[in-house]
C-alpha cells in the first residue's frame, strides 16, 4: 500500500509537471486568447516569453479580430446557450484595458464570426440567432448595414481579398452564403456538406474551403463560378482552418482527432498530420490533457502557427517550415480565439 501511495503521489507530480506550458521561442508581438470558460482574455508576450495580464470580458466570447490601424482587439460576444449576447468588446492594446463595449441593435443576439473586409473601417459580424451579416463601424460600433444570409446558423465569414463579396458559412443549412457588399444581399448559395462550419479563403481570393464538421471533409470553392471543385477527407471533426501566409498550405484542426491536417493547397494532398499529444498512446493519456484543438491564426511572419487546444488551456505554437510543436503557451479556461498585434 505504501508504495502504492508513492507511486500515485509520483504520477501527479509527474503529470502536473508535464502539463505545464513551455514556451521556447522567441518571436515579435503580443498574442491575444479569448478563454470561454473564464471569459476573459490572456495577453501574453511572444518575445520575452511571458503572459502580460489577463482582461475580464465577463460574458462568453467566440471570436476576436484585431484592428492594427487603431491598435484595438474587437471581441465578438456571444453569451452561452441559454443567454445570448449581442455586444462587442474593445480593447485597448496599448493599456490592455476595455475601451468601451457597443451593443449591436435589434435583435441580433450570438454574436459569431467577425472579420475585416480589405480596405475598409468596417467589421464584418455574424448574428448567428438572426442569420445576418451585420457591417458595422470600426470605430463607433454603429451599425452600417444588415445582409440577411438566407440559411440557417450562420458562423463564420470572410471576405474576399480584391472584390467586395463576402463568404458565410451556416452550419445546418450546410452551405455557403456569398453576399455581395455593393448590392446588400445574397448572389448565390453554395451547398457543401453536414455541418458547415470553419472557413478561409487563400490569399489571392480563388478558392474558398469550408470544413463539414459532421461529415468529416472540407469543401474547395472556386470563387470563380462559386462551385464545389472537390472535396477532401479530413479527421474526426474538423473545425477551423487556415492557410498559410504564402498560400501553399492550409492547416485544418480535427478537434475530436485531436490533431492538425496540412494540406498542399495546389496538390490538394495532406502533406502532414500533426498529433497533439495525449490521445493516442496510454503514455500521452495517462500524462496529458485529451487533446482538442479549435481555432488557428497565423503569425505575420509566417513562422509560426497558434493553435488553441481548449482541453488543455494551452496553445501549441507550430513551426510552419518543420510543422511540429515548439511550445506551448498557458492560457484560462477553454481557449478558443485568437487575435496577433505587433
Amino acid at each position: 500500500m505504501f508504495c502504492l501511495g508513492i507511486f500515485s503521489v509520483l504520477i501527479v507530480l509527474i503529470r502536473f509537471f508535464v502539463r505545464q506550458p513551455s514556451y521556447t521561442i522567441c518571436t515579435s508581438g503580443t498574442l491575444y486568447i479569448v478563454n470561454k470558460g473564464s471569459e476573459d482574455v490572456t495577453v501574453f508576450d511572444l518575445h520575452k516569453g511571458k503572459e502580460i495580464t489577463e482582461i475580464p470580458v465577463n460574458v462568453e466570447a467566440h471570436n476576436a479580430i484585431a484592428i492594427q490601424a487603431t491598435n484595438t482587439i474587437v471581441v465578438a460576444n456571444y453569451g452561452t446557450s441559454k443567454v445570448k449576447n449581442k455586444s462587442l468588446t474593445f480593447i485597448n492594446t496599448a493599456t490592455n484595458t476595455i475601451d468601451k463595449t457597443r451593443t449591436i441593435a435589434n435583435n441580433y443576439f450570438g454574436l459569431d464570426g467577425i472579420a475585416v473586409p480589405p480596405k475598409r473601417n468596417k467589421l464584418g459580424i455574424i448574428s448567428s440567432i438572426s442569420n445576418t451579416l451585420i457591417m458595422v463601424d470600426a470605430d463607433s460600433g454603429k451599425i452600417d448595414k444588415m445582409i440577411p444570409t438566407q440559411q440557417l446558423v450562420s458562423h463564420l465569414v470572410v471576405f474576399h481579398p480584391n472584390k467586395s463579396i463576402a463568404y458565410v458559412t451556416n452550419i445546418r443549412s450546410a452551405s455557403v452564403s456569398v453576399i455581395s457588399l455593393i448590392e446588400n444581399k445574397v448572389t448565390d448559395i453554395i451547398p457543401c456538406g453536414q455541418g458547415t462550419h470553419g472557413i478561409a479563403i487563400t490569399p489571392d481570393g480563388k478558392e474558398v474551403w469550408a470544413t463539414n464538421t459532421l461529415e468529416n471533409t472540407i469543401s474547395v470553392i472556386s470563387t470563380i463560378n462559386n462551385k464545389v471543385i472537390t472535396t477532401l477527407a479530413a479527421g474526426s471533426e474538423p473545425l477551423n482552418l487556415k492557410f498559410s501566409n504564402d498560400g501553399k498550405y492550409c492547416l485544418v484542426a480535427n478537434s475530436i482527432e485531436g490533431t492538425l491536417s496540412v494540406y498542399n493547397q495546389k496538390t490538394k494532398l495532406n502533406s502532414k498530420t500533426i498529433v497533439i499529444p495525449g490521445k493516442k498512446k496510454f503514455v500521452e493519456r495517462l500524462l496529458y490533457h485529451t487533446p482538442r484543438p479549435v481555432n488557428i491564426l497565423m503569425h505575420p511572419n509566417g513562422l509560426y502557427a497558434f493553435v488553441a487546444n481548449s482541453n488543455a488551456n494551452k496553445i501549441e505554437v507550430i513551426d510552419m517550415k518543420t510543422f511540429e510543436i515548439v511550445s506551448t503557451i498557458g492560457t484560462g479556461e477553454i481557449p478558443d480565439a485568437l487575435a496577433f498585434v505587433k
